[in-house]
């Protein structure tokens, strides 16, 4: 099958873990809030682009996995032309995107991101983002995602 034929594969699991190897990714979002208890905000999401003219799969997966929301990628710039599907609700990654994974596990080295992603939302839902030694070892696992954090806009360890 062609790929513009992925709108009648989409309901397959499988299919989804595929799609997701090639176009999402596990990130965790970091920045500096002084209202948080340790002065950092750790935000984990889970993405997956397109291109505008096929932002229908990205509507497809919200209703797929009951959760998230399609936004205009980079909106500010006029060369970005790509749509992206965001699961950032913590109950929602916790019982939904999650599980999914680990049943239809991802077959690339994405697959070292998901355990990591997994790891750190583990850790957040014990509560460790709420002191400082916490945070340190959320931000160390979470820069030995997505390539050791070579696209981070700066280091913060």
């Amino acid at each position: 099958m062609s790929a513009g034929n992925q709108q009648g594969r989409l309901p397959n699991p499988w299919y989804i873990s595929g799609f997701v190897d090639g176009d999402g990714s596990f990130h965790v979002a970091i920045y500096r809030d002084e209202r948080m208890k340790t002065d950092w905000k750790i935000i984990p999401e889970f993405h997956v682009s397109q291109r505008k003219s096929s932002q229908h799969v990205l509507h497809e997966l919200t209703a797929f996995f009951g959760c998230g929301y399609v936004k205009e990628n980079h909106h500010a710039r006029e060369n970005d032309v790509t749509f992206v599907y965001v699961v950032r609700n913590r109950d929602d990654l916790t019982t939904k995107i999650l599980p999914f994974f680990q049943r239809y596990p991802l077959r690339t080295e994405k697959r070292m991101d998901y355990e990591r992603f997994s790891q750190i939302v583990e850790l957040m839902n014990m509560g460790e983002h709420r002191d400082s030694r916490g945070v340190k070892r959320i931000i160390k696992i979470a820069y030995a995602m997505n390539g050791q954090g070579r696209y981070r806009r700066q280091r913060i360890v």
